[in-house]
Order: structure tokens, then sequence, then C-alpha cells
């Protein structure tokens, strides 16, 4: 269970869109052949795929919440997780994530999935959470994210695989397209707590640019990848009203309802719209 809660937040961010991704374009890959594009084997690994997201996920999550400043932080904002209300030391918190780095490196390593995407992930964790790569520069922290998020989509598509994927032409833009929605519109995650960052140094960009032109800029690039996305994928026109019609949705919130929980709302919606991209192939 307390490994559960290093995670819990994450939950919608990450692990459930990854695993959407990894199964969808499992399903629907170019030069995949019939076995591995069956139904039944696909759903066979959800959980194999599902579990590989998370167990990698893990470590970092750990890393970035053991913390002392992160652990101030959570006693006001999250004070169920695991440090803050004491289920676990600080020590024995890196012990773990320690282990679990090498575990999931090792299982990725001894599986032949997700191996490239584990260590690059391993890197990016390192300079988001101990080389100041998530505090100093709003673009380096946006970057960051994208980068993770394509690592872990991609990962997540080996293991639904069952074997490593050839970056062709076109999962190299599938994925540049997905790099480019998480840099320009994650920042969503950080319009519900500017004052925690503020608190703690951090360069977001609502914090960089003001929360106004912070807004408009996640309201602009959603507008944009609503309309970008399923023509890259020649949807139809009920798929393409719906992709505009919920971008929109994200917009509009984002520019009209401020408040932190209306913010913490508008994000859980981009998180669905975000693993409802992830899906566009299979539409």
């Amino acid at each position: 269970w307390t490994l559960w809660l290093f995670t819990l937040s994450d939950l919608k961010t990450i692990v459930v869109p990854s695993t959407v991704f990894g199964i969808v374009n499992a399903y629907t890959a170019r030069g995949a052949n019939e076995y591995h594009k069956s139904f039944h084997t696909l759903r066979l690994r959800i959980l194999p795929v599902c579990f590989w997201v998370w167990l990698t996920l893990l470590p970092f999550t750990i890393n970035n919440q053991q913390n002392p400043s992160s652990i101030a932080e959570d006693r006001v904002n999250k004070p169920w997780r695991p440090l803050p209300s004491k289920r676990i030391s600080p020590t024995g918190a890196k012990q773990l994530m320690v282990l679990l780095y090498l575990l999931s490196l090792s299982l990725s390593a001894f599986t032949g999935l997700g191996l490239r995407q584990a260590i690059a992930l391993f890197f990016l964790g390192a300079w988001y959470n101990n080389f100041g790569g998530g505090d100093h520069s709003p673009l380096v922290r946006n970057a960051i994210n994208a980068c993770g998020y394509v690592c872990f989509a991609s990962g997540a598509l080996e293991v639904a695989l069952g074997q490593p994927i050839f970056f062709d032409s076109s999962m190299r833009a599938w994925l540049g397209m997905i790099c480019g929605i998480i840099l320009t519109t994650v920042h969503s995650q950080d319009m519900y707590d500017q004052q925690g960052d503020a608190l703690r140094g951090r360069r977001t960009i609502p914090l960089v640019l003001g929360d106004l032109p912070a807004r408009y800029t996640i309201a602009v690039w959603m507008f944009l990848w609503g309309i970008a996305c399923p023509t890259f994928w020649h949807a139809d026109l009920v798929v393409s009203a719906v992709s505009v019609s919920s971008a929109l949705v994200v917009a509009i919130r984002t520019l009209r309802l401020r408040t932190v929980r209306s913010d913490k709302v508008t994000f859980m919606i981009w998180n669905v719209w975000i693993a409802g991209m992830f899906a566009m192939p299979l539409l």
C-alpha cells in the first residue's frame, strides 16, 4: 500500500495514458504480426504493460518526494503520502528508490523490453529531481516532462508488442507530436499549485510569464493540437469533432475558470483528452 501511495497522484497522468497508448498502438502497429495484433493477446498484455509503466515510474516518484522541501510541501497539500504520514523514513525511501531503480532496469534488461526507455527515464528523473531540471527553467521542466511521456508511451508499446519497436518515420512523427503536445500544454498541472511552487522557488510557466499569459498559451495550443491530431491520423468527421470540442473544453475552462479547484478539474479533463489522443490510431 505504501508503494501504491507514492504513485497515486500519477496514475491519471502517466500510468493510464501510457497503458492506453501501448495497447492501442500495438493493435494498429505496422509490421506487427497477426498474433501480436490479436485482441485476445493484447488483452492479456494489459497487466504487464501497466506493471512496467508503474514499476518504472515508482522510483522516480520516490525520488521526487524524498527531498526535505517536498516532504514539507506534502505535509500541507498531500499529507497521505508515505513520507509526511511517516509510513517510511527518508533514509528508507532513498534505499527503496535505489532498489527499485535496479529492479526496474534489471527487469527491462532481462525481458529486452523498454530498456532504452527505462535508462532514459533514469537520467531524466535524476535531472528533474536532483539537478534542478524541474525547478530552474520552465522550458526545461516542460521538455523533461515531454521526453518522459514519450519514454513511458514507447516503452509501454514495446511491452504490449512483446518486441522492441523500430522507430520508422511514422512512429517518429507520432511520438514527436506527442512530445509537442506535452511540451506546450503540460503546464496545465502548474496552474493550480502556483502558491506551493512559489514557496519552493520553482520557475514554472505561470510564475515566469504570469497567470493569464500562461493560460493563453495552454488555450491556443490545445485548440491547435485538437485539430492537428485527427488530421495526422486522417480521422473521420465525428472523431475530429470530438477531438476539437474536448480540446476547446480544456481551453475555455483554463481561461474562464481560474480557482484552484477548477484548475484541478481542468487538469483532470486534460488527462482524459491526452488518453483520447493516445487512442487516436484506433479511431
